[in-house]
C-alpha cells in the first residue's frame, strides 16, 4: 500500500504533514504537536522551523505560545491534501480493504469532504465510488469515519455501466458531481471525467 513514508523518510516529518492536513482548520502549538504524535519536543520543533521556512506552515506567537497552521497560498498545498486523503483516515480505508469492497474502478471525494468543510446543500455528494461494489462493506466503512468525524459522509454508488449511461446523457446529477473540485483516492482523474 501506497504511504506517506514511501517518499519521505522522516517519521516526525511525516507525522505532522498528516496532522495539520487532516484538520485544516485547527492551530496547534508545539506541546500540542507533540501530545497528537508521541514524538520529541526537539524533532518536533526542528521540523516545523522547517516546514515554516518552506513556506507550508504559518507561525503567530500568542501570550507565551507559539501557534502553527497551514498556508492555503503554500503552491503545493493541494498536493499534499491529496497524498495525506489517501493515506490517513477514510482514504486509508478504503484502499486497504479494496478487496473487501469489490471491483472498484474509481473513489472520488469531493473537496469540501477533504478540507474538512460541510457541504454547502443536503444533497450534495461527499463521495462518489464506481465498479461492482459490496455495498455492505462500504457501509460499514463509511459508518467507521462517521463516528469519528461526529457527522453523515454523503455517498454515491454507480456501476460502470450506470456511469458511462449517466455521463453519455450527461445526467445534471452527475455533472454536477463532477463539476466541483475533488480528489482521486482510486481510478485516473482524465478518466473519470473525459
Amino acid at each position: 500500500m501506497a504511504e506517506l513514508g514511501d517518499i519521505i523518510t522522516s517519521k516526525v516529518r511525516i507525522k505532522i504533514l498528516e496532522l495539520f492536513f487532516s484538520n485544516l482548520d485547527e492551530m496547534y502549538h508545539v506541546r500540542g504537536i507533540v501530545r497528537e504524535i508521541k514524538e520529541e519536543i526537539n524533532a518536533v520543533r526542528r521540523e516545523l522551523e522547517r516546514f515554516e521556512n518552506a513556506g507550508i506552515l504559518k507561525k503567530e506567537p500568542r501570550g507565551n505560545r507559539v501557534y502553527y497552521w497551514v498556508r492555503p497560498d503554500y503552491p503545493l498545498f493541494g498536493d499534499i491534501i491529496s497524498m495525506v486523503s489517501k493515506s490517513t483516515g477514510l482514504g486509508k480505508s478504503i484502499i486497504e480493504n479494496r478487496g473487501k469492497i469489490g471491483k472498484v474502478i474509481y473513489v472520488m471525494f469531493s473537496g469540501r469532504l477533504v478540507r474538512g468543510k460541510s457541504r454547502k446543500r443536503e444533497d450534495d455528494v461527499d463521495i462518489l465510488v464506481v465498479g461492482d461494489i459490496v455495498l455492505p462493506e462500504l457501509a460499514s466503512i463509511i459508518r467507521a469515519e462517521e463516528s469519528k468525524r461526529g457527522k453523515e459522509i454523503n455517498y454515491t454508488v454507480m456501476s460502470k455501466e450506470e456511469f458511462d449511461f449517466r455521463k453519455k446523457r450527461r445526467d445534471p446529477f452527475l455533472l454536477g458531481i463532477l463539476s466541483g473540485s475533488r480528489t482521486m483516492v482510486i481510478g485516473d482523474e482524465e478518466e473519470l471525467v473525459s
